[in-house]
């Protein structure tokens, strides 16, 4: 891999992620951009006592651009984009609409490939080793700026989910804080270590492994499996079989076989509902441990990935009971949603 940092017209950082060694990455931007504004702050909720970043700015961002206006792809024909050179493997820079920015953290685009037409499931195994390799840098640095606590890689796809840009893309957030969801987990394993003196992840994965039944995926290094209590239609949970608490933590042979799984997982997901279905809607997203918390140490490095899609042409809404108590209501049984991502297996 080779790492290319640069600056953006407007100071903004870009940085090319690239299989040849050999390759040049010398093209400027020449746009006349202004330098980017925020507005963006982190509340905190007494109630609930999480927070909420508030950025108005984001009001204004680019909107389903038709795709020859796309400002993900290379820049070519006359045609400036956010990336100024006619061809990349992989690029990230810092978003022109963050949601979070300066003391309120950092966010990132992370381009997985230049073709627009494509999805990650399309890339070679090659393609996918260099995302986790962006990833795990993207990670090292992030960590290392102050005032961040958690760093958070995720990909979301598909209009049904809320994508405002269709080339294939994710998003790194790097949070001033621990996030409520990974707060929740680590007060379970700190629960679990108490009554048991085992750890919370470990027993998770046991469990699966014993039982079987919710296995979507086992191989050397990695273990696939949709959770006991599944809170999506379709839900896998991924996980390294090594526990690491980052993505910088992976050793090599884990690295080395993750592309194959991944692609395996992604794919299997847009064969779910059939043939002449949509691709799948999807988000997948890396949950890392918090960078000094206490607890950092026990905390498993997992990948979860779950759909909105319940059914052919049929989406699971957060209605009364999810967006307003948070008790999800499942239509489809683990086991079952195991079981068919098992018989959509590549041949």
């Amino acid at each position: 891999m080779k790492k290319t940092p640069t600056r953006l017209a407007d100071g903004r950082e870009l940085v090319y992620y690239d299989l040849r060694d050999d390759t040049v990455r010398d093209d400027p931007d020449p746009r006349p951009l202004d330098a980017v504004a925020t507005t963006s702050e982190i509340r905190r909720d007494p109630l609930l006592g999480d927070s909420v970043a508030v950025a108005s700015h984001r009001q204004g961002r680019t909107y389903h651009p038709p795709a020859d206006e796309c400002p993900l792809c290379p820049s070519a024909g006359g045609r400036h984009t956010e990336i100024p050179a006619p061809d990349y493997d992989v690029a990230v820079f810092e978003n022109r609409f963050p949601s979070l920015a300066g003391d309120s953290g950092r966010c990132e685009v992370v381009c997985f490939t230049s073709d627009h037409d494509a999805s990650f499931a399309d890339l070679t195994e090659e393609q996918a080793a260099l995302v986790l390799e962006a990833w795990t840098d993207r990670t090292a640095e992030l960590s290392e700026q102050p005032g961040v606590e958690q760093v958070f890689c995720f990909e979301n796809r598909g209009a049904e989910i809320g994508v405002t840009l269709g080339h294939p893309h994710g998003q790194i957030y790097a949070y001033p804080f621990t996030t409520p969801r990974t707060e929740r987990m680590l007060d379970s394993l700190a629960a679990h270590h108490a009554g048991t003196g085992r750890n919370l992840f470990d027993d998770v994965l046991a469990r699966e492994a014993a039982d079987g039944e919710r296995i979507v995926l086992d191989t050397a290094h990695w273990t696939a499996f949709v959770p006991y209590a599944a809170h999506w239609p379709y839900e896998v949970h991924l996980y390294p079989k090594r526990r690491v608490p980052d993505l910088r933590a992976l050793d090599d042979a884990a690295r080395a076989e993750f592309g194959g799984v991944y692609l395996e997982l992604l794919r299997r997901f847009d064969r779910i509902f059939g043939e002449g279905e949509p691709p799948t809607p999807y988000i997948s997203a890396w949950h890392q441990a918090p960078l000094r918390d206490p607890r950092r140490g026990g905390f498993a490095l997992h990948l979860e990935l779950f759909t909105v899609r319940r059914t052919s042409g049929k989406l699971k809404f957060l209605a009364g009971s999810e967006s307003g108590m948070s008790v999800f209501i499942n239509d489809v049984p683990p086991e079952t949603a195991a079981r068919r991502l098992r018989e959509v297996a590549s041949t």
